[in-house]
């Protein structure tokens, strides 16, 4: 029987979230598959203080059922909805008013993070259920990894009633314009879902674009401050560095000096690697800095900023100096300069560029480019001649760092901190930041399989899952069972993913792809030495999950406190 759950959110967010764990569980055993369209539900279940009056239950069985019971006996709970559910008919005065209190009734999102894999997909399936399981029709653009994925069309944005963007990135809104908008992290959008539609619906304001989207919006984008726009560039730089460290690993697998034989493959790897990818990702990364500062504007001296650090030798730190350089000049010649209508057109495409080009390009020559060299040559020569102590504490650090908050700010401080390091031919501490990011996927679904009965049904199949995103390098796994027990996860986690990164760098092993977890193993070279690196990883897992599966107490347990 299809069946519409309601929980209300009144009760609390942990005892709603519990009730709801438990009665998913045992809804296969009652022959019940839990839905979120209150259209097609044949039965509709509420846990709460009264049902809600809304028209889409009109007709529906409907049961009204106390928390304690639902959490203390879920079985029986649903036992007897199914046997007292009483058709429903909503009072109109009461459904008009809740109509107006729920918001809208159509909503399209986007949703978008740095490296557009998990947390841009984990986000859309949040707001996809809770705006379903509010009676609302939602859409939600993807912009991942491969570009937009199901696109809003033009129809869908002029019938929506609010639009809502969870990026951590700069995105393009250029079609939402005249829309309420209201914009959020991905990983709000994640945890908090419910919390953030409300507040979508409350203070969602209409998106304006002239030129350089400027809206009430700016303030929350200004807010946001250099970590969104340098996470843009860096989204924009990493497919560039994946396919370029493959590419170079290629080369390697000839031998490790095979490409100086003009004519070979390998010298041809190295050229599309080394000479072409790993050359560009630093002016990318400048370019996309400064665009996403002053869109279109930015992206011309961002990226001969970038070009110019890459050859004055200033590298990466240049390259990020030189990006948002030239995205604010760019942006305060756009905004401040004031010419005549007959002259306004020439703005964008002669007055910014020169203007802008000349302040970044005479600033890295004589200004920025040979202290900044100095600092990277420093830096690269202490990383490459570092002894073991140092080296293994660097990368207990940034092991530490990666699983900390499961992809938020600090693990992407970490994570753009090794792939900036490739730039200069340093591949030890990248290797070392991944094993660690794959840590706390892969304990945690080792702790559901060697303490299951300390977990419930739909957190022993959450495991099966972790382990599969933790071998992918998606730390974003470990975020329901983080979320769930923090002050037990996150220093499990935090201890394992210390100990995998210290290991990592004591072997000396080194990564030349920032991304694809244990699958870049098939790819000769792409990770040495492999047997080392393995056993950091191995090390890690094991004491995190280990750790975690002790201290873990059992939901039965949980579930006798809360009631």
């Amino acid at each position: 029987m299809k069946t519409l759950l309601i929980i209300d959110p009144t009760l609390g967010q942990a005892r709603a979230y519990l009730a709801k764990t438990l009665l998913g569980s045992a809804a296969h055993k009652a022959h019940l598959t839990i839905i979120d369209n209150p259209n097609e539900a044949e039965l509709a279940i509420v846990v709460g203080n009264a049902v809600p009056a809304d028209t889409a239950l009109n007709g529906k069985n409907v049961f009204l059922g106390d928390i304690d019971r639902a959490v203390q006996h879920p079985e029986l709970f649903l036992s007897e909805a199914k046997g007292k559910a009483k058709p429903y008919t909503a009072p109109v005065a009461e459904a008009a008013s809740a109509t107006v209190a729920k918001g809208p009734k159509r909503i399209v999102a986007v949703t978008a993070c740095p490296t557009g894999v998990a947390h841009t997909f984990m986000a859309a399936e949040a707001i996809e259920t809770e705006a379903k399981k509010r009676g609302w029709w939602v859409k939600v653009e993807t912009r991942g990894s491969v570009g937009a994925g199901n696109a809003i069309t033009p129809e869908e944005v002029a019938e929506a009633d609010l639009v809502l963007v969870a990026a951590d990135i700069e995105v393009d809104l250029a079609k939402f314009a005249g829309k309420p908008m209201y914009r959020t992290s991905t990983g709000l959008a994640l945890k908090k879902t419910a919390q953030e539609l409300d507040k979508a619906v409350a203070e969602a304001k209409p998106y304006e674009v002239t030129g350089r989207a400027a809206s009430a919006q700016e303030g929350k984008k200004e807010g946001a401050g250099a970590y969104r726009h340098l996470l843009t560039g860096v989204s924009y730089m990493l497919p560039m560095v994946v396919a370029g460290g493959l590419c170079i690993a290629l080369s390697f697998a000839f031998g490790i000096e095979a490409f100086k034989e003009p004519g070979t493959l390998a010298a041809a790897l190295m050229q599309i690697g080394g000479g072409s990818a790993f050359a560009l990702m630093v002016p990318v990364l400048a370019g996309y800095i400064a665009f996403s500062i002053a869109d279109r504007p930015g992206l011309t001296p961002g990226l001969i900023g970038g070009m110019l650090a890459v050859s004055t030798g200033s590298g990466f730190i240049g390259g990020i100096i030189a990006g948002f350089l030239a995205g604010y000049v760019a942006k305060m010649i756009s905004t401040k300069l004031k010419l005549p209508p007959s002259m306004e057109a020439l703005k964008p495409i002669l007055i910014i560029p020169l203007i802008s080009s000349l302040i970044v390009g005479l600033a890295m020559i004589y200004l920025i480019g040979t202290p900044v060299a100095k600092i990277l040559e420093g830096l690269t020569h202490w990383l490459q001649t570092m002894g073991t102590a140092n080296a293994v504490l660097l990368g207990a650090i940034l092991g530490g760092m990666m699983c900390t908050d499961m992809g938020g700010p600090v693990n992407k401080a970490a994570y753009a901190f090794g792939v900036g390091l490739l730039s200069t031919q340093t591949y030890a501490p990248m290797a070392a930041i991944m094993a660690a990011g794959m840590v706390p996927p892969l304990a945690l679904g080792l702790a559901t399989l060697i303490a299951r009965r300390k977990f419930d049904k739909a957190q022993q199949e959450g495991g099966k899952a972790a382990l599969v995103l933790g071998l992918c390098f998606i730390t974003e796994g470990a975020i329901p069972f983080a979320a769930r027990d923090p002050m037990r996860v996150l220093p499990c986690c935090i201890v394992g993913g210390a100990v995998t990164g210290a290991i990592s760098m004591a072997v000396g092993a080194k990564l030349m792809a920032p991304h694809g977890g244990l699958f870049v193993l098939l790819i000769p070279g792409a990770i040495t030495p492999v047997l080392g690196y393995l056993i950091a990883i191995v090390a890690g897992t094991l004491l995190a999950g280990l750790s975690y599966a002790f201290l873990k107490r059992p939901e039965a347990e949980l579930a006798a406190k809360v009631a």
